[in-house]
């Protein structure tokens, strides 16, 4: 069984967590400054919010896993973040923040339950997945940015140079927190990128791959433009307020799925942070 080679095949089955215990949390920039506003989010809202993601999802043929969801763990909706996937099977990270170390239990004891098995487990520093990128089948692009650091970047790169990967390292200002917050694979040699937060080197390297980059500016980085889904087959799921971006990559000829997320927006974290891909064809 092949498990996830890329980052643009028809995405064919995700796990997404509900989130049903979400409060806001002082742990990136975007939350702090909903909490410096005296803002909480409303959990109802964000139920909602996810159920017509989950639903998006079902009517454009993927199979959703919904992960069990514990009190303790209020920002477990960001299901991308405890690892990755690849062809061989599941990475598992190292998360930076405490209040997140419990959702690493929860998620790999349902990859267990899967028959999904672990190909490569980060050993040293910390890793998230949100920061993790294939550029082709073999090569992979590895943020450094708030959640990510070289230890480990170096552990991942231990484990996955012997399977055959090459890894780029990608430094980011660590406002942007994760590398999908400014980089984002939207479809075949399509990126919604933000240039002023990306090194030069990696962005000549998109350029040098014929990527066609729809830029963003920083303050939007904090609104979640570059964090978008690639379903395959020309399929990218977004949010309405997105619309700019939604208009640049619909004139690209891409069929964008836009659901309503604002609440769940406030945690930090967009389309892209909520899903963890299972599987995804060539």
């Amino acid at each position: 069984m092949r498990y996830v080679e890329n980052s643009t095949g028809v995405l064919k089955k995700v796990m997404l967590a509900r989130p049903e215990h979400v409060h806001l949390q002082p742990i990136n920039v975007i939350s702090q400054k909903w909490i410096d506003e005296g803002n909480q989010v409303d959990v109802q809202a964000c139920l909602r919010e996810h159920q017509e993601f989950v639903d998006a999802y079902r009517e454009n043929g993927v199979e959703v896993h919904l992960a069990p969801t514990r009190r303790d763990l209020t920002n477990q909706v960001f299901a991308r973040d405890f690892g990755a996937c690849i062809a061989e099977g599941y990475i598992m990270g190292k998360f930076r923040e405490p209040i997140r170390f419990g959702e690493s239990e929860v998620f790999e004891n349902e990859l267990k339950k899967l028959g999904i098995p672990c190909a490569v487990r980060c050993t040293e520093g910390v890793f998230e997945g949100g920061d993790f990128w294939f550029l082709d089948n073999k090569t992979l692009a590895i943020g450094n940015v708030a959640r990510t650091d070289e230890a480990g970047f170096e552990s991942l790169r231990r484990g996955l140079e012997p399977l055959g990967y090459t890894l780029m390292r990608v430094p980011c200002e660590k406002a942007n927190l994760h590398l999908d917050m400014c980089f984002n694979i939207a479809a075949e040699r399509v990126a919604v990128v933000c240039k002023d937060a990306l090194p030069g080197f990696f962005l000549q390297e998109l350029r040098r791959r014929k990527f066609e980059l729809i830029n963003v500016a920083q303050e939007e980085v904090f609104l979640h433009h570059c964090n978008l889904e690639c379903l395959g087959s020309g399929r990218v799921m977004s949010f309405h307020s997105n619309a700019e971006v939604n208009a640049k990559m619909r004139a690209l000829g891409l069929t964008v799925i836009d659901v309503e997320l604002r609440e769940i927006l406030k945690m930090g974290g967009g389309p892209h942070c909520m899903t963890f891909p299972l599987i995804r064809e060539k």
